[in-house]
């Protein structure tokens, strides 16, 4: 049998979805069968059933989550893998920063000394395998710093690495890059600071087949620390595309850590225990479907409301969600309450998959001057009006005096008075009268000199202009350079991804694309076409709140909101007077000028919901934003007051 080696690898991980209690008490059998493509695929069941669902837990949403989500999962979770994500471009950012101050940073060091350190005896015991994106811009490091931590333990865990997302070494090679848009291309910017692709799931896959305990990587797509470990263990082919999406789509469930189990939900008021708020776990059949739920005893909420945010959240057209597996369509999936469940629980089934494009999704990096940003509360009568006056003056004493030492303008300055609604534009409600206020006062310039001079004449207004300043959050401000986001594409064909165990490297993989050319785009769902027939009016108006959940996020300087319906039959409304133009006009102060195109909508029938992008929304996005919210979290909030007018009596239609 000429594909023994292959056929042997999947028998290893078909008989890996089993527990080792199933191994114990039942009678195994590997079915193998041949296919026309390659292929002999090979399967492994108990005579009672297919195999075990894959349980995996996920214990944090980003660099900074709770310490309290690792014991949790690890002594309630019945975890198979447990698994982190700690990367975003604001954080990719920071890990630049500082492996450049201190070469062998470069890492979360979160993960080695709070996560792993004080649960390895544990998560060692039950059996759990780790994954996590820790590795930042330097994973051998963190490797290196796990292998200390479990040789302290004095335990022989096997830690594996996957590198080569870093594509700084062929900086000379790559002059001119092809955009996001698949078409036009563009030079790099100069003063570059990092490039790092999007890796898949396949190289995690791999480094568990060659018997990884744990498995740290650099940059790669959040859901992928997920759909590793499925692929793994239910040996699921890189062309099994629905089952990579659905795969993906357990994995970008529980990516947020608990913003699936009841975090920032919209209803946050019937969510109980934020102190105890329980992290998810996705139980997943070999069929792709799952389930989502958290372990018994915690606080949080599992529901479709929460599923369904989270399933919005940070994605753009659902038809379209592009990963480097899979393409994904998330159109069409539905969730469904599970009754009975300790914790709570939904299932979620329907997700389908395509092809994956070419090329890898780049992020790059690059210097663009320097930004502070100062932060005072002012009380008082006419807070608002003293604040505001206080941060003008500000800005006119220090543009005088950048005029005086030969220096040019600030690049940008951006003040908000928080307190009196000024993300909210020509939506503000009447605030003027408040007592309270806080200055938000931000500037942007290319020498650092210049804005040392703003920081030091924030302080002055103490004593010289306004009565009630009670001071400077976080003393004087601090000057700190802009690192700017960069996305491009770039062909997987030129990338080559390396494996490590054991501090050695063991392969090098090259992922090719699909087998398939590129392939057109399907069409994506018409954006604000009329439904077919007439939806009945009435004399009611109603705020989105009242109709629907919503969720929003960032990607770079734009910003999605998801918009759900709480009922089925308040979807074809929405639909129809919650169009892209009604939230354009909605957000168009906060839209940059000129912006074409500026929100599309897309339509997700499955969970009777919305998602709205908004272009060029977030003031350049990320560190670059000068702005109180750089990534959009609250645009979903905002949205909520949306007034409907016009309509029938829905309240009676779901009494």
């Amino acid at each position: 049998m000429s594909n023994f080696p292959q056929l042997l690898r999947r028998a290893r991980a078909a008989v890996g979805t089993l527990s080792r209690a199933s191994l114990r008490s039942k009678c195994v059998f590997v079915r193998v069968s041949s296919t026309s493509r390659d292929a002999t695929s090979c399967r492994c069941y108990t005579r009672a059933s297919g195999p075990e669902p894959v349980r995996i837990g996920c214990a944090s949403g980003f660099w900074g989550d709770t310490a309290t989500s690792v014991p949790q999962l690890v002594h309630g979770g019945q975890l198979d893998f447990l698994v982190f994500d700690y990367l975003s471009e604001i954080t990719m950012s920071l890990l630049t920063a500082a492996r450049t101050r201190t070469p062998n940073l470069g890492y979360a060091p979160d993960f080695v000394h709070f996560a792993l350190a004080p649960f390895i005896n544990d998560i060692h015991r039950k059996g759990i395998r780790v994954v996590s994106n820790a590795g930042g811009v330097n994973p051998l490091g963190c490797a290196e710093a796990i292998r200390e931590v479990i040789k302290k333990a004095g335990l022989d865990l096997k830690v594996a690495v996957v590198t080569g997302d870093d594509l700084m070494p062929h900086r000379s090679s790559l002059s001119e890059v092809k955009m996001v848009d698949g078409v036009s291309r563009q030079p790099l910017p100069e003063a570059l600071h990092s490039m790092n692709a999007y890796i898949g799931a396949l190289p995690i896959c791999r480094c568990l087949d060659l018997g990884a305990d744990i498995v740290v990587t650099g940059r790669c797509v959040d859901s992928a620390v997920s759909l590793g470990p499925l692929m793994h263990r239910f040996g699921w082919e890189r062309t099994d595309y629905d089952l990579l999406a659905s795969g993906s789509l357990a994995g970008h469930l529980i990516e947020c850590g608990a913003q699936s189990t009841g975090g920032v939900f919209t209803d946050w008021h019937k969510v109980p225990d934020w102190d105890n708020v329980g992290f998810p776990v996705v139980e997943v059949s070999a069929d792709g479907s799952f389930l989502l739920t958290k372990p018994p005893g915690t606080g949080g909420l599992v529901s479709v409301g929460t599923a369904a945010e989270q399933l919005v959240y940070e994605i753009s057209d659902p038809r379209r969600y592009l990963l480097p597996d899979v393409t994904c369509d998330f159109s069409q999936v539905v969730i469904q309450e599970v009754p009975g469940v300790d914790g709570g629980a939904v299932r979620l089934t329907g997700a389908k998959g395509s092809a994956p494009s070419h090329d890898y999704k780049v992020c790059a990096t690059y210097m663009d001057g320097f930004r502070v940003t100062a932060v005072c509360p002012v009380g008082g009568p006419r807070a608002v009006e003293k604040a505001r006056r206080t941060a003008d003056s500000i800005i006119k004493r220090t543009k005088r005096m950048l005029k005086q030492l030969k220096l040019e303008d600030f690049s940008s300055v951006n003040v908000q008075i928080l307190g009196a609604e000024d993300t909210y534009g020509p939506n503000a409600r009447n605030t003027q009268g408040s007592r309270e206020a806080v200055i938000w006062m931000a500037a942007h310039h290319k020498q650092k000199k210049a804005l040392e001079v703003f920081s030091r004449e924030i302080a002055p207004a103490g004593t010289g202009m306004a009565p009630g300043l009670t001071g400077i959050v976080g003393g004087r401000p601090r000057v700190s350079p802009v690192l700017k986001p960069f996305f491009f594409l770039h062909p997987k064909s030129q990338l080559k991804v390396d494996v490590y165990v054991g501090g050695k490297l063991v392969e090098t993989l090259k992922e090719v694309g699909p087998d398939t050319p590129e392939e057109e785009a399907p069409p994506t769902s018409a954006q604000d076409e009329p439904d077919a027939g007439v939806l009945p009016s009435g004399p009611h108006s109603y705020r989105l709140e009242e109709l629907a959940f919503t969720r929003s996020g960032d990607k770079g300087d734009s910003a999605n909101i998801g918009v759900i319906a709480r009922h089925p039959l308040f979807f074809p409304y929405l639909k129809k007077h919650l169009t892209s133009s009604v939230v354009e006009a909605y957000f168009s102060h906060l839209i940059e000028p000129g912006t074409s195109n500026a929100v599309t909508r897309y339509t997700l029938p499955g969970v009777h919901g919305l998602n709205f992008v908004l272009q060029s929304s977030l003031g350049g996005g990320g560190v670059a934003s000068l702005r109180s919210d750089p990534q959009g979290k609250a645009y979903g909030q905002m949205l909520l007051d949306v007034k409907l007018e016009g309509l029938p009596d829905l309240k009676s239609l779901v009494d």
